[in-house]
This record gives structure tokens, sequence and C-alpha cells, in this order.
């Protein structure tokens, strides 16, 4: 984050928000910096990228299934933002962190021990390392003594849209992010790369509630699209990953998505639809 927080500075904070005899190395600067660019930066990501996942992906005949509740989409939308603003405080602590140069990110690709290939085996290990975390963090958060309190707020949406993407409790919503900030303080990654993961995950986020159930057919076995995490809301117990499939394998919380077997919730109100047609014959 500290070339984000230079950025801010070099044509924002500086010039036009903060007195000039404030340092720009001065630790409460840096933490309301840091703030503010945390939360403008994940706020636009969310309503940008669920506005346009909403409007040009998002099946909106699914807004018709029975379980999908009145005044969902405003209710998501005010869960996620208040949400994300409670989670930017212990999020900013551990990019100060970063910026303070306690982690292992680093800059110059060429003069990384890792070189390229190492840049681009990063990539594949933040995948696997977050996503192994998430499985257990997500199916800890389903447990009777927990549930209740913390990841039931997202699970009231039983037929979600891209806005139920950051809909959580705070705290919920912090703890499965957390691999993902933990990830640079165990292993050395990109500074450029963490960010684009950093973007990426809240997009994909975004994606596995759009109700767009399509897979590249030899990927359905391997990656927990929204097919998939459509009966995890739905189903309770299942799909519990958050890019791939092999941690629910592996935990036996695998269930192939319905919607490809003909009885997802597309199919569902065909049916409905297809009733209620005939009733009024």
């Amino acid at each position: 984050m500290d070339h984000v927080l230079n950025i801010a500075d070099h044509y924002i904070f500086t010039p036009y928000v903060y007195p000039s005899t404030w340092p720009e190395n001065d630790t409460l600067r840096q933490l309301i910096s840091l703030w503010v660019v945390t939360n403008l930066g994940a706020q636009l990501i969310y309503l940008g990228f669920g506005a346009l996942s909403f409007y040009y992906v998002f099946e909106h005949n699914l807004m018709k299934h029975p379980q999908f509740i009145k005044n969902q989409v405003r209710k998501e939308i005010e869960l996620g933002t208040v949400a994300i603003f409670w989670m930017s405080f212990p999020t900013v602590a551990l990019f100060f962190w970063e910026v303070r140069g306690h982690s292992k990110l680093y800059d110059n690709i060429s003069k990384s021990t890792l070189g390229w290939s190492g840049m681009f085996l990063s990539i594949a290990g933040f995948l696997f390392f977050t996503d192994m975390c998430i499985y257990w963090i997500h199916w800890c958060m389903h447990h009777k003594s927990i549930y209740k309190y913390l990841h039931k707020q997202h699970h009231i949406f039983k037929i979600p849209t891209p806005f139920a993407s950051h809909a959580f409790h705070p705290l919920d919503g912090f703890l499965q992010s957390l691999p993902y900030h933990l990830y640079p303080f165990i292993f050395p990654l990109h500074k450029g790369i963490y960010l684009s993961l950093f973007v990426f995950v809240n997009i994909w986020t975004i994606s596995i509630h759009d109700g767009d159930y399509r897979i590249p057919g030899p990927f359905i076995y391997l990656i927990n699209g929204a097919a998939h995490h459509a009966d995890h809301h739905l189903y309770f117990n299942y799909n519990y990953g958050q890019y791939f499939t092999l941690w629910d394998r592996l935990g036996g919380s695998y269930r192939h998505p319905s919607a490809l077997l003909g009885k997802g919730t597309h199919d569902q109100i065909r049916e409905l639809m297809a009733e209620a047609a005939q009733t009024q014959r």
C-alpha cells in the first residue's frame, strides 16, 4: 500500500488536505490517509463492480424466487457498506505495518532472488494459501456456537445478488479477509501483484454471487463458481471454498451444483412461471 499512499500524498493529501508542516511519514497522518484510501477504494470496488455485475450479469428473474426477500438489494447494500466501514479499521492496521516495511513485499522483480518464475509461483501460492485458510475459517463460521452471532447475517440472503458479496457482519468479513493480508507477512510477494490480487479477490467475491452459473466444461470440477456458491446459500453446509473445490472435496463438503443438474434456482423459477401460466388458462 505504500505506492498507493505515495500517489495519494503527492496528488491529493499534501497539496490539498494536510498542512505543509505535517510530515508525510508521520504515524497519525499515515493511519488517517490509509483509512481514507482503504475505505473509499473498497467501497468503490464493491459498489462499482457490484453495480456492473447486477445490471449486466445478474439474472433478474432470480428476484422472482420465493426466497428472494423484500427490499433485499437495499438490505445487501446497507449491510455491505457498513461492514466495509468497520472492517477498514483493523485492515488499516495491517496496511500500516506493511507500509512501515514489516512485510515480505518487494518492488524490483529483477533484483529479487525469486525472479520472474518466482513471481508467478507466488500468485499460485497466494491463491492456494488463501483458498485453504478461507475454507477453514468459513467452515468454522458455520459452527453452531458461532454462526448465529456472525455468519447468519450473510445467509439471510438465500438468493444472493452481487451486492450480497460483502454483506457480512464486520468481524466475519474481516476474519475471512485476513488470509489475504497475512500472506505477504509469511511469503515474498511483489507489491504490484499484491494490489492486483487484492482487487481480484474482491471482484471474484462479487462474481460468485452474480447468479451466472456458466463454467467452461473442464473447470466445473475445479472452480468454485457462482453455481457452487448458490448451493452454499441454499443448502448451508456445502461448498465453503473461495476459488477452488479442492478443500470441499478433502473436507467432505463438496456438492455438485444443482444448477448444472437442472435443479437450480433458475429451473425452480421456470417451473413456477410455467405453473402460473397454466393456472391462468
